[in-house]
């Protein structure tokens, strides 16, 4: 039984990439979804796929490497807030990951956003990960 199934998916993602895997399966859910689609928006991901099974779906994401050198897009997944320990932040204190290089997942009143949206937008919410 996974109790956080945020940190579940980030430490999927992150095996997935130590052991150079190409594609990782992932119990999905629809915070996932859109962690997923964020990740495909800003860059650190090749492509994913959503497919409905007899339980609760699985999402099929394609990781991406640097040709040349083979290290993985993603330098760095981190959970910020955890079911033991939830970190709420509003818009003006919501913090730039690695000087701006890196995004903050934020899951606010109007959905599921990056920290350059919530800014934008206005509006705080519980920073779930950090990623660059």
């Amino acid at each position: 039984m996974v109790t956080d199934p945020i940190a579940d998916f980030l430490t999927r993602i992150r095996n997935a990439q130590m052991a150079r895997h190409r594609i990782v399966e992932i119990p999905a859910s629809n915070v996932k979804k859109r962690i997923t689609e964020i990740l495909y928006d800003k860059g650190y991901i090749m492509k994913y796929k959503f497919e409905d099974d007899s339980k609760q779906g699985l999402i099929k994401i394609a990781l991406k490497y640097d040709a040349q050198t083979k290290e993985p897009a993603i330098k760095s997944l981190e959970r910020i807030s955890r079911p033991g320990l939830r970190q709420y932040s509003k818009p003006a204190d919501i913090r730039r990951v690695q000087n701006g290089l890196g995004i903050a997942v934020v899951s606010t009143s109007k959905g599921v956003m990056t920290d350059k949206e919530a800014r934008a937008n206005n509006v705080g919410g519980e920073v779930m990960c950090t990623i660059y």
